[in-house]
């Protein structure tokens, strides 16, 4: 009997230990976060999942919205929060939410998409690309309640939104000219405004669920990450990827979406809580995502991480070689509402 070389043994010891935190390992990482009451005699539960760490401020919200919906609440809601992918990856989400297996979401901005053209809005490059501009956006009515009422066809509607930061690349050499990028192999998420953007900057790029990303990352399947400075940290990415490229093009978001036919079903009192809180934190998660990027930045830093900033005339050539993803989206979207988007934030 023939056995296979030692190589592969340690590709796939390597494999092993580089498996996404799932199962025990990621209820053992939350521990910190569990309840201090118990949730056992609550009338309604209100079950919502995310694919991300908790540390990040846009999404342990979740667990503020938990503690004071209960609160006010009296214990009758319970917000049955499972960030880390213990409920599977967005996609496969999306399709339990829809059917009522999972009630709530905090959807990535990227993977939102897949739910309404209008939600991926957001990802385009160069539209809402700083905090103050998404904050214009979620303020100004004309704006935000289209984008809030385009996932109702979908059966589902958008609470809020909350954010991760702003966009760059994070990556194993320096890139400081568009010209460096084209040398990278960039991850993107699952999402076609995403597919349409790398595909118009003539950048290489692979499409992978998040949870394969620390692997792909550390055996050179892809030698950068299309992502923010907080995601990167947080999540340890900076580890292998030791430079970050401020190219700030657009703001990550997590869209709260809500099964339409379940939050009906709620009695009005437990309806206006939930969505109150919902609000009320998602505001202040907002804001502290401004604070957090220039703490992770600065973090980022103390631990050798590099960060590099792209000149406005590279930025600019990326605006115009967009212009077809504006065009194609444009009819996705709606050409009034993009326009109307685009001029109140220019």
């Amino acid at each position: 009997m023939s056995f296979p070389p030692l190589k592969y043994f340690f590709l796939i010891l390597v494999a092993i230990l580089l498996l996404p935190a799932t199962g025990s390992a990621a209820n053992h990482a939350l521990d910190e976060w569990q309840p201090k009451f118990d949730p056992s005699g609550a009338e309604y539960t209100y079950l919502v999942s995310n694919v991300a760490h908790p540390g990040i401020a846009g999404i342990g919200v979740g667990y503020k919205i938990r503690d004071r919906v209960w609160e006010e609440s009296n214990g009758r809601l319970y917000v049955d929060f499972r960030p880390l992918s213990q409920l599977g990856g967005e996609k496969d989400v999306i399709n339990k939410l829809k059917m009522g297996a999972v009630q709530g979401m905090l959807c990535s901005s990227v993977a939102a998409a897949n739910v309404s053209h209008k939600l991926g809005l957001v990802n385009l490059p160069f539209v809402v690309d700083t905090f103050d501009k998404l904050e214009t956006f979620r303020n100004t009515p004309e704006l935000w309640d289209e984008y809030r009422t385009s996932a109702l066809k979908s059966r589902l509607m958008v609470l809020d939104i909350t954010g991760y930061g702003t966009y760059g690349w994070a990556t194993k050499k320096p890139v400081e000219t568009l010209e460096d990028a084209k040398q990278i192999n960039f991850r993107i998420a699952q999402a076609p405004v995403n597919t349409d953007i790398y595909k118009s900057w003539e950048l290489k790029f692979t499409v992978l669920p998040w949870p394969d990303v620390p692997q792909a990352l550390q055996t050179g399947v892809i030698s950068g990450l299309d992502h923010t400075p907080i995601v990167c940290n947080v999540t340890k990415k900076f580890t292998v990827a030791k430079h970050f490229t401020q190219v700030n093009y657009a703001q990550g978001l997590f869209v709260h979406l809500v099964n339409h036919r379940w939050f009906n079903k709620l009695p009005k009192d437990l309806q206006h809580i939930l969505t109150k809180v919902v609000v009320e934190e998602s505001s202040k998660a907002r804001d502290a995502t401004r604070v957090q990027q220039e703490e992770q930045i600065e973090l980022a830093k103390s631990s050798g991480v590099i960060f590099h900033t792209l000149n406005e005339a590279d930025k600019q050539q990326m605006v115009t070689m967009a212009e077809p993803v504006y065009r194609n989206w444009e009819k996705k979207i709606g050409i009034e509402y993009l326009n109307k988007v685009r001029q109140i934030l220019r």
